[in-house]
């Protein structure tokens, strides 16, 4: 060899020593002590589909440490949509010692209206969905004129509702929903509060009962000194100027005995220590902490629901289909990760892989919701019928997607708690 080729061979040489080096590191293990332990349950409790399991102790954990975060000086209401199970709302309710609640839909609320609840609507519900709501109720000691407040956003909306209340000889407890700098709707302006102000107070059939603020947005901002704290800030002050303008009416404001003042959610929550006009905080996600509200807020509090799905084929080495069978060589040659493949039972849900460690999906062979496929090492040691956990990206609707739900305490499966009908 000439020098010159003695040189390209050297470039070669390095360059292929540099792929080398970048290529990803061997990741992955079996299940630890606790997961080691809930799949060991399941398989005691004869469960071979894709469950929900929802760990008890550690939702009783987190429920005291909210408490103790809110320390007495604001009131729980719990949100529905986000642990939606009637069993699961009952032991939060009195683990939190409220009959408070906040729903979102129709179904919800027909199954909710009892004779101990106080409900607040979460979101506006179009006028005849609220007509379905007289038509199909069935009483059950529960009073809506009492117990319902009926959330509006627009004069437009107010005025179907004065209808409404009209129309079927109702007295309608309203609730504003007020624009704190989220953009979602709501009340923008004092000029549109005013005017839905006037319609309530010009029809006896419509109760004024309280405001409901939400501020998701602050958790979401980009945390760059200040920017969360001023957002938060604000927030707080469009609430104080909207609840002003509802006092200066002692006809309006008057008229409710304890005026409902909603703010906060998971994320925010303590971000409100009861030194501003809020008067009560909604929750219901961080009480399981599904993994899109990791933060720092909820940094002390643990994840208490998982997927688990059983292992249906375990392949070794990972195949793609044919004709691409040269791509799965490449891909096993350049990622460890990717020796193995183990297809499982269902798959494609809002939730990602969290034990065995070292697990992912496969971009070439693409998701499934029959046999998704997931790629490891091979250091998670699994064989056909283990178990694989996934943690839920959300609580809300994913709770609903496995039938009942397995409760998991004191290292076995303990109940199994019915759902309600997923809705939207």
């Amino acid at each position: 060899m000439n020098r010159r080729q003695v040189l390209a061979a050297c470039a070669l040489g390095a360059l292929a020593a540099a792929a080398y080096a970048l290529r990803p590191a061997v990741r992955g293990g079996p299940h630890d002590g606790y997961f080691r332990k809930l799949s060991a349950a399941l398989r005691q409790a004869g469960i071979g589909t894709p469950t929900l399991v929802l760990d008890r102790e550690r939702l009783h954990a987190n429920a005291r440490q909210i408490l103790r975060n809110l320390n007495g000086r604001l009131p729980l209401r719990v949100v529905v949509k986000s642990l939606p199970c009637p069993a699961l709302l009952e032991e939060v309710a009195g683990l939190a010692g409220t009959q408070r609640q906040m729903l979102f839909s129709l179904p919800q609320l027909l199954a909710m209206a009892r004779q101990d609840r106080d409900i607040l609507l979460g979101k506006p519900l179009p006028a005849p969905a609220a007509l379905a709501f007289y038509r199909q109720f069935d009483g059950r000691g529960f009073q809506p004129e009492r117990q319902l407040q009926w959330l509006v956003d627009t004069p437009q909306r107010l005025a179907q509702y004065r209808e409404l209340a009209r129309g079927q000889d109702l007295r309608l407890r309203v609730n504003f929903e007020i624009d704190v700098g989220l953009h979602r709707g709501g009340i923008a302006s004092l000029e549109t509060m005013r005017s839905m102000l006037d319609i309530v107070q010009a029809e006896p059939r419509l109760q004024w009962a309280g405001l409901m603020g939400y501020d998701a947005h602050v958790a979401k901002i980009p945390n760059l000194p200040g920017l969360r704290e001023q957002a938060h800030a604000h927030a707080r002050a469009r609430y104080a100027v909207f609840a002003d303008e509802v006092r200066a009416r002692p006809g309006v404001f008057g008229s409710a005995k304890t005026p409902c003042f909603n703010a906060g959610g998971s994320p925010t929550y303590r971000l409100y220590d009861g030194s501003g006009v809020e008067n009560e905080v909604a929750l219901g996600s961080a009480m399981v902490k599904p993994s899109g509200f990791d933060s720092a807020m909820l940094a002390d509090l643990q994840p208490a629901c998982f997927i688990a799905a059983p292992v249906l084929k375990a392949q070794a080495p990972f195949e793609l289909p044919y004709g691409v069978e040269w791509l799965g060589g490449l891909l096993r040659a350049w990622d460890d990760n990717a020796r193995r493949g183990y297809f499982i039972y269902g798959g494609n849900w809002l939730a990602d892989p969290v034990s065995p460690p070292g697990l992912s999906g496969s971009g070439l062979y693409g998701a499934s919701s029959n046999q998704q496929v997931l790629l490891g090492s091979g250091r998670q040691a699994l064989a056909v019928d283990d178990t694989v956990f996934f943690r839920p990206r959300q609580s809300e609707a994913v709770l609903q997607q496995f039938g009942d739900i397995a409760v998991y305490e004191h290292g076995r499966i303990s109940e199994m708690w019915p759902v309600l009908p997923a809705t939207g």
